[in-house]
C-alpha cells in the first residue's frame, strides 16, 4: 500500500533540511523509490538532481546523496556502494532507514563510518528515521589505504 502523499514529503523535507541541500548542490540519489524522490526534488525546484542510471557528471561531483526505499541492509549496502563513487569528499547523505530494529540501524552507521562518514543526525518521521552523515577527510584515508 502506497504511504500517504504527507508522509512521503515529510521524508523529503527532513533530507533536505538535514543534508542543507540547496538549488547549487548536485544531487545523487538511489533506491526503491528514488523515483518518487527525483519528481518530489525536481516539484521543488532542484534541478541537479540525478541517478547513477541517468548521471552524466564526472564522478565525485556530487556534494549531495540521498537513498530512500530500501527494506533490507543488503539493499542500502549495496545503494551506499552504488553513489558513493559519485560523492565528493565533502559529500553529505541522508538515508530513509524503515526499519524498526536498532541493530539494522546500527549496521548502517558501521558501514557509513567504513565508507568515512561522520553520522551527525537521526530524525524519526512517519515512514522510519532518516540518518544523515557527513564525509570528512576522506581524501586522506584513501590515499592511507
Amino acid at each position: 500500500m502506497e504511504q500517504p502523499f504527507s508522509d512521503q514529503e515529510q521524508v523529503v523535507d527532513t533530507m533536505i533540511a538535514l543534508t542543507r541541500l540547496s538549488n547549487l548542490h548536485r544531487t545523487i540519489i538511489a533506491g526503491n523509490d528514488s523515483l518518487k524522490l527525483y519528481v518530489a526534488l525536481r516539484r521543488r525546484g532542484f534541478l541537479r538532481v540525478a541517478t547513477p542510471a541517468t548521471c552524466n557528471v564526472r564522478r565525485r561531483e556530487h556534494s549531495i546523496g540521498l537513498i530512500a526505499g530500501q527494506n533490507s541492509l543488503a539493499n542500502i549496502e549495496a545503494a551506499l556502494i552504488e553513489i558513493s563513487r559519485f560523492l565528493s569528499n565533502r559529500a553529505a547523505i541522508a538515508i530513509l532507514i524503515n526499519s524498526n530494529e536498532g541493530e539494522f540501524s546500527l549496521k548502517i552507521r558501521r558501514k557509513l563510518e567504513q565508507m568515512g562518514f561522520r553520522i551527525e543526525a537521526g530524525v524519526h518521521c512517519h515512514q522510519g528515521l532518516v540518518l544523515s552523515a557527513y564525509r570528512q577527510g576522506f581524501a586522506q584515508m584513501e590515499q592511507a589505504a
